[in-house]
């Protein structure tokens, strides 16, 4: 199977069933930024080792996750999903324990933290913008078209995830948080 296919030569991309879009269409950048989110997690699952390692399979979850999420935003409404694997409820409530458990390790926030720390925390924090980016395009496209809301809720549960996860990963490695420091006038 080639890699290149040229039917993307005229500015258009087909969607999940068929049918064509501009490559500026809302859908494609939504679903162009949940990719951009995976590539972010993979680029965190790669530094996932040592005191942090069992992160590594946490994000797999994740990645494969938003791979289905992804394939639903790909999918327009009237075409059939019958074939894509469901965007699952007990994957939220995964999430929520997942937090619940790495600030049952934490201190008490105190303070607004800035992105950094460790490697695998400021990557974590970048996947936790685009994350927010994510949800904000899918919130913008579920205003225009039907989008079923489950996506939503798991991108903005996600974003909570990956916030505390990169907490907790400077938590276990040594590192502290880095507080953010206001500027007195």
């Amino acid at each position: 199977m080639k890699i290149y296919t040229r039917t993307g030569d005229d500015g258009t991309t087909g969607l999940f069933g068929g049918s064509r879009v501009s490559k500026t269409d809302p859908r494609i950048d939504c679903y162009g930024t949940i990719d951009e989110l995976n590539a972010a997690i993979g680029l965190a699952a790669v530094v996932a080792n040592g005191p942090a390692a069992k992160l590594a399979s946490m994000l797999a979850d994740v990645q494969s996750e938003l791979f289905v999420i992804g394939s639903h935003v790909a999918t327009p409404p009237g075409a059939n999903a019958s074939a894509l694997p469901p965007v699952e409820e007990a994957a939220i409530t995964r999430l929520e324990q997942q937090i619940d458990q790495a600030e049952s390790d934490l201190p008490a926030l105190r303070n607004f933290i800035l992105p950094g720390g460790s490697d695998l925390s400021a990557r974590l924090h970048l996947a936790r913008t685009i994350c927010r980016r994510a949800e904000r395009l899918l919130v913008a496209l579920a205003a225009t078209t039907q989008i079923d809301g489950i996506e939503i809720r798991y991108l903005n549960r996600l974003s909570d995830w990956l916030f505390v996860q990169a907490r907790w990963a400077n938590h276990v490695q040594g590192v502290t948080d880095v507080p953010w420091v206001g500027r007195e006038k």
